[in-house]
């Protein structure tokens, strides 16, 4: 009959799949090589996935899990936004990395199932796609620096024709400008194959040494600049934007819209990179795409993780006018143990060609998972500490940024 509410699908079961620990809802497992996958399955017997992957803080994202599966299964799976508000509102304490991680999966998950119920794919549900396809950059070198020209040229072999680089070693507050040169030396190497190069300043360089940097590397006109400071230091980081004529670029370590104001108002970046595994998922980053696109500003979703992130980021990225481009995390230096692709049924949905993968199709987040395989891998994996980054110290023995 027309206008007879449907009848709710409830959630029946969330499962984080991240290490040993269970209990009457949750089972915990971990995945190599960081990742946090999460499986939500509703009384209709449709599952959805999603990943809240806070890489170097799992067992703080296990114990929110537990919050939330406590909370929320028996609630009606329909009710994306009625689940995301009571998560971050409900509670006195809201938003940061740990409680917006942990929401990313479970949002992430319900989509999933959304559109899996309705037989399309996510973007349909959020207004219709307005690209066919989505343009995508990947890494080349590691967290040490050093000749990423070969790496480059292999990039280019596969498809790409953007790629991503850190800039730096750990370098002092003030340090000798010299160890910049060898930053513009590799810039220029890799543009000279033809590919965009974004520069991931990683927030490694305090004010003085990041000025002199985003100077010299201005002229070789990189695609970008990446967390050129800290994201403590809004007022900072716009005085250095209007330095240089250079894209600055920023977000993975900022968790909502409200944290993303000050750099909006301030006209402090020209691309938002907000992280769909700690923004809030699906639902946040469809929000900051239009919140962005009020203030000019272009929408390139980090994404170094795994499939589940990067098929949510591009269901948002094909339905949000102002996106620019995906990080994907293919053959990524901290993908030891399993790649990008290693967890898919089918691997061909995240073909590059010509620097583009095409829109997904199927329903949901249009992939499908090979449950048998995160579970087995997960169960090898559950005897290993969880990730952790490295800690660099400079020669006097100070703590240097990572």
């Amino acid at each position: 009959m027309a206008g007879t509410p449907s009848k709710p699908n409830k959630i029946t079961k969330i499962e984080v799949l991240i290490s040993l620990t269970s209990g009457l809802f949750v089972q915990i497992f971990r995945v190599p090589p960081r990742w946090l996958f999460v499986r939500v399955e509703t009384e209709q017997g449709i599952v959805g996935w999603g990943e809240g992957t806070l890489e170097g803080h799992t067992e703080a994202i296990e114990g929110a899990y537990k919050d939330l599966t406590e909370r929320f299964v028996g609630w009606d799976a329909d009710q994306i936004q009625d689940i995301w508000q009571h998560a971050y509102r409900s509670r006195f304490y809201r938003g940061g990395p740990v409680l917006m991680s942990a929401l990313s999966g479970l949002d992430i998950a319900l989509w999933d199932i959304k559109g899996k119920k309705h037989g399309v794919p996510i973007w349909q549900l959020l207004g219709g796609k307005v690209r066919d396809r989505v343009k995508v950059y990947v890494w080349v070198g590691g967290d040490k620096p050093a000749d990423v020209l070969d790496g480059a040229a292999e990039r280019r072999a596969q498809g790409f024709t953007a790629v991503k680089m850190n800039g730096t070693d750990a370098v002092d507050w003030i340090d000798s400008p010299t160890l910049l040169q060898d930053t513009v030396s590799r810039v220029r190497d890799v543009k000279s194959l033809g590919l965009d190069v974004g520069i991931d300043f990683h927030g490694r360089l305090h004010k003085g040494m990041a000025k002199q940097l985003a100077k010299a590397l201005e002229p070789l006109k990189p695609l970008f600049i990446e967390e050129p400071l800290l994201p403590t230091q809004p007022e900072e980081i716009a005085d250095l934007a209007r330095m240089v004529s250079t894209p600055i670029a920023l977000g993975e370590r900022l968790y909502s819209r409200h944290d993303f104001r000050p750099y909006l108002e301030r006209r402090a970046i020209d691309i938002a990179q907000p992280d769909v595994a700690h923004c809030g998922g699906i639902s946040e980053l469809h929000r900051l795409a239009s919140y962005t696109e009020t203030y000019d500003v272009a929408l390139a979703p980090h994404c170094p993780l795994g499939p589940i992130a990067l098929a949510a980021c591009m269901q948002v990225d094909i339905a949000a006018p102002n996106f620019a481009i995906q990080e994907m995390s293919l053959q990524m230096h901290y993908n030891e143990g399993a790649d990008l692709l290693t967890y898919l049924v089918d691997p061909t949905v995240f073909t590059v060609k010509n620097g583009y993968v095409e829109a997904l199709y199927g329903p949901g987040l249009g992939i499908e998972i090979n449950e048998a395989l995160v579970r087995e891998a997960a169960s090898k994996h559950i005897s290993e500490k969880a990730w952790r980054n490295a800690v660099w110290k400079g020669e006097d023995g100070g703590l240097r940024e990572w």
